[in-house]
């Protein structure tokens, strides 16, 4: 067994003490690697940068530890049987993924911090907290003592973040004998029974989808910061959701967020914590684990998220339509969907893809993901009738795959998709998985299946929608992206800062200016801290369209039933 002991001693700084006691050593030269990413954001994020004064010893003796990668070490041991490796980590990173310290609490995720022993990384780890004696833990793992915890092994450490806190609050529910924790870490006034009776909705939908659950007990880690924040990631017993204000916890809009994110990690537990890409079982906390199947883990999940509260009721059809909409807008406002395909996107996680990159480079795994496995569901639907859906197939890939611990490949999705269905699906994987095909006519197609449509309307703003820029909206009026095609992409850049239009000068008004449909369109701006003048004409193409989805008033009967049977409601 391999120990980790945790303390510290002025939270104000925001270190942690760490001391791994390596015991039964055989090793001349010790080797700890840390983790140089994290499940749920497929980058490399350097956490060797937070640490400090890292040192070994053995019998009371200095032992030489040397650096030979960025985030791996090699401690010259001398034979000795039992070695500690001491250093101290700052936890000051209030997010999903990150870690924190402060008089209040300790929120840490392992895998930021803790060095796994090289060879022995299957050996069962502790986890010794030395906090004060009043707080509690929430975490995943199980408690062996006061302020302890075991893991069966160093994959299962890393992947269970906990709080350990005097000011921790929990309810508890049970489904189908799973029981559920529901932890809360901040200054609110939640609804708890509002809260449990919406969670055990969406539980008992997502379980209907796969026929049981991965474990026995799971955890609802939740931060509730004071200040607008929204963030989660998934681990194998639990998730961490940190989420903001507090006040406006139980209040519409942010609710919605709460119980949202809730649902989207949940369904994570199945997908990517067990069902997992083959090029991920296990993961390599050393290097990047490439994989091209992200709209698999991450797209399908981003569209049961949302899809289990409509089943469950908590989103009226038409405010799931309106959740539908929204990720609609964010996929059309630009065009890197004709430029990269979602398969290979996701491949690119691991070089842009949790930042903005250059103008239409890549699309979102999530955002196209989510949309084409609507797209896949209905097509199943339409083409089984009614026989076969997503479910089926997420069961299948639970039952062959998740259950049995073996990784699934993007051809063993593509075969498993063709025969559920009993036909080939091929054209949808050309087209709209590995190839760059506008979605859009077949989107339509399918929501015709469930009496709706796919609307389409041109952008009310008419400097986006007529001449195809975006600018910035706060601050100078800077062009923020610009439309292939369209009359500004002739004659204007990114990061141009307009002043003037038609001589007058711009001051958040330059669509009601547009709006008046002057003959002449005269932009003056600068470019470089150099005054540009152009001149910009329409030509007769609309640009950064809105699409809606909408419910059709000649659908059939046969039509409102696949939406009831889709939905679970009335059409």
């Amino acid at each position: 067994m391999i120990h980790y002991h945790l303390s510290f001693q002025n939270p104000l700084t925001h270190f942690v003490d760490i001391k791994i006691t390596v015991k039964d050593n055989q090793q001349q030269d010790l080797y700890l690697q840390l983790p140089a990413w994290r499940p749920g954001r497929y980058e490399l994020q350097h956490f060797a940068q937070k640490l400090r004064a890292v040192t070994a010893e053995a019998n009371g003796n200095s032992l030489h530890i040397e650096k030979v990668t960025k985030d791996r070490w090699l401690v010259q041991t001398g034979g000795a049987e039992e070695v500690e490796i001491s250093y101290s980590f700052f936890a000051r990173q209030m997010d999903a993924g990150g870690s924190w310290l402060d008089e209040a609490q300790l929120y840490l995720n392992p895998i930021n911090c803790l060095m796994a022993v090289v060879g022995r990384e299957q050996e069962p780890c502790q986890l010794k907290l030395e906090p004060p004696q009043e707080w509690q833990i929430a975490c995943g793992l199980p408690v062996t003592e006061k302020h302890t915890l075991e893991a069966r092994n160093f994959d299962e450490l890393a992947d269970s973040p906990f709080i350990a806190s005097d000011s921790l609050k929990r309810e508890t529910f049970k489904v189908e004998g799973y029981t559920f924790h529901i932890w809360i870490q901040g200054d609110c006034q939640p609804d708890w029974e509002k809260i449990k009776q919406d969670f055990e909705g969406f539980t008992k939908e997502q379980l209907e989808v796969f026929g049981d659950f991965p474990v026995q007990e799971y955890h609802y880690l939740n931060e509730i910061l004071p200040y607008r924040f929204y963030h989660g990631v998934e681990h194998s017993h639990s998730t961490v959701i940190t989420l903001g204000p507090g006040e406006l916890l139980m209040a519409p809009s942010l609710y919605k967020e709460f119980v949202g994110v809730s649902s989207h990690e949940l369904f994570h537990t199945w997908n990517i914590k067990k069902i997992r890409p083959k090029e991920m079982l296990p993961y390599n906390f050393a290097q990047e684990n490439y994989f091209k199947t992200g709209y698999v883990a991450e797209g399908i999940t981003t569209y049961y998220g949302d899809y289990m509260l409509a089943r469950s009721g908590f989103f009226t059809a038409e405010a799931y339509f309106e959740e539908l909409n929204t990720s609609l807008q964010r996929y059309f406002a630009d065009y890197s969907r004709d430029n990269l395909s979602v398969a290979d996107s996701s491949f690119d996680l691991w070089l842009d893809g949790y930042k903005p990159g250059i103008p239409d480079r890549k699309v979102s795994i999530y955002i196209k993901g989510a949309l084409t496995a609507m797209l896949l569901d209905l097509q199943l639907r339409k083409a089984t009738g009614n026989r076969v859906s997503m479910d089926t197939v997420m069961r299948q890939l639970w039952e062959r795959f998740g259950k049995k611990n073996i990784g699934y490949t993007e051809q063993d999705y593509a075969q498993l998709v063709g025969e559920v269905a009993g036909q080939s699906f091929e054209a949808y994987f050309a087209k709209y998985i590995n190839g760059t095909e506008s979605i859009e006519p077949a989107l339509d197609e399918a929501l015709r299946h469930v009496g709706c449509t796919l609307a389409e309307q041109q952008n009310p703003l008419a400097y986006e929608g007529k001449y195809g820029f975006k600018i910035s909206s706060e601050g100078s009026m800077k062009i923020t992206a610009i439309a292939p095609g369209s009359p500004a992409s002739e004659l204007l850049s990114i990061d141009d800062e307009l002043v003037a239009l038609n001589g007058r000068k711009l001051e958040n008004n330059l669509q009601q200016l547009l709006a008046l449909e002057p003959e002449e369109v005269e932009l003056a701006l600068f470019r470089e801290k150099q005054l540009r003048v152009v001149r910009l004409e329409a030509n007769d193409k609309s640009f950064y369209s809105k699409y809606t989805v909408q419910k059709r008033k000649d659908a059939t009967a046969a039509e409102k039933e696949n939406f009831r049977l889709w939905l679970k409601q009335e059409f």
